[in-house]
């Protein structure tokens, strides 16, 4: 199965999940995720035994730390309180409110899912059951055009750290 076709299986998955959760829930996953990937930029920085020795050294154990940290806090995103009161409010009707939770949601399974897809791209593949898309066939290379616009690509520095601090100044003036 083309890593593609899983990509957009995901991506289609999240926005069925955001439809059933609302938007305002899904708001705290979107943060979560830009958070793991701010947190995982300062590793990658600024932290010597990852930038030092588990990028160049192994690989494998690289994709699955930058990985675990990711779904850790995705995880946690997902795990938010009752947001009653503030989608009570900001909910007109609900047909609205199911569509916003839905785009929102593909768009946070395009962010985790091709995270992790473009983690797994910079580690060359790791594991022997997922195998790099054929560069020669017409499927290898529309991946290999996908894996230009995933959030690690264009969110890069400085980009990451102004996406936290508007993530985080949503979160205050919607939430609080």
């Amino acid at each position: 199965m083309s890593l593609t076709v899983v990509f957009w299986m995901y991506v289609i998955l999240f926005a069925i999940i955001g439809g059933m959760r609302g938007w305002a829930k899904e708001i705290m996953v979107s943060c979560s995720v830009i958070l793991a990937l701010t947190f995982i930029t300062l590793l990658d920085h600024y932290v010597p035994f990852v930038r030092d020795i588990l990028q160049k050294d192994s690989k494998a154990l690289y994709f699955l730390l930058r990985t675990i940290i990711l779904v850790l806090l995705v995880f946690f995103g997902y795990q938010t309180p009752n947001i009653q009161r503030i989608s009570a409010k900001m909910t007109r009707e609900k047909l609205e409110h199911i569509i916003m939770g839905a785009v929102i949601g593909a768009i946070n399974g395009y962010m985790i899912a091709g995270t992790i897809w473009f983690y797994m791209y910079q580690a060359d593949y790791p594991f022997h059951l997922i195998s790099a898309p054929d560069q020669t066939s017409a499927v290898g290379k529309a991946a290999a055009a996908l894996l230009q616009y995933m959030p690690p690509r264009w969110l890069g520095i400085p980009g990451i750290y102004f996406a936290v601090v508007i993530a985080f100044i949503f979160v205050i003036v919607v939430f609080i």
